[in-house]
């Protein structure tokens, strides 16, 4: 396991110079995305993979992942939404054409919500329907495709994300902070961690996604161990925001990254080999 930052927790920054930050906090890795100024340029992915994956090189880190949305936010052309594997699929070809040509070994996608008319099982089913087709059409590629079950999508609970882990066999972005918001226990979110292709740290509590690190519920250290039981070997990704969504406005991004580096500094250097 190794520590990644995630381009968007700098709303205010560069691509490069997010870059910067992961180096200069000794990270050097950089998870990348749609979100900012940051952000990838979606078009070129999607019509030159080869093109924009050619100036992620010059970065001078390790990345991780791609984090991919194949519409507008997390409703638009989602894995739930009837009609749209067709098109989705072809977009996620050239997604993960791009991952192997920039050497990225993981591709997160959301789930999928709860769309007009639907139940959560319609939801499910629909989505897992999407994600079989998936898997068996982009298995030629090096990357990894997972998902991140999070707050809102059809996939709230540990117990959903298992049967459509189990019915699909998909891997999970695990960010245990989405299953702590809504009152799970972190015992309840752990046997998740087996599936596990990507993680997010962040630290949270019931009702709020992102809290300061001092303040929150996650047991970090017993998470570490949870992941390194279960043969993770992939990066975890300090993921603070700053930002609308889920009220995640109101604490210092640099400060809780910090924290949360060190935390798994401590840790990591009492690991048993």
């Amino acid at each position: 396991m190794y520590l990644s930052l995630t381009a968007w927790s700098f709303p205010a920054l560069t691509l490069n110079e997010a870059a910067a930050v992961s180096r200069a906090l000794g990270i050097g890795a950089l998870d990348v995305g749609l979100f900012y100024r940051s952000a990838l340029e979606k078009d070129l992915i999607l019509n030159d993979p080869a093109a924009a994956a050619a100036p992620l090189a010059s970065l001078g880190v390790k990345i991780p992942n791609y984090y991919h949305l194949f519409g507008e936010g997390l409703a638009g052309r989602n894995l739930a939404l009837p009609g749209t594997l067709e098109k989705n699929i072809a977009d996620l070809r050239q997604v993960l054409a791009f991952a192997d040509a920039a050497g990225i070994a993981t591709v997160f996608i959301l789930p999928g919500v709860i769309n007009p008319g639907q139940s959560r099982r319609d939801a499910f089913d629909v989505s897992a329907k999407s994600l079989i087709e998936m898997g068996k059409a982009t298995g030629d590629f090096k990357a990894t495709i997972c998902i991140e079950p999070h707050v809102h999508s059809f996939a709230e609970s540990p117990s959903i994300v298992m049967e459509l882990v189990e019915q699909t066999g998909i891997r999970l972005a695990l960010d245990y902070s989405h299953f702590a918001c809504l009152g799970y226990r972190q015992e309840e979110i752990d046997p998740l961690a087996p599936h596990a292709a990507h993680v997010h740290l962040r630290q949270a509590r019931m009702g709020a996604l992102q809290t300061k690190f001092a303040q929150g519920t996650l047991n970090f250290p017993a998470m570490f161990a949870t992941l390194d039981a279960a043969g993770y070997k992939g990066a975890l990704a300090i993921e603070n925001v700053h930002q609308d969504y889920m009220n995640t406005l109101f604490e210092d991004v640099l400060t809780e990254t910090v924290a949360m580096r060190d935390c798994w500094l401590e840790w990591n250097k009492g690991r048993k080999e």
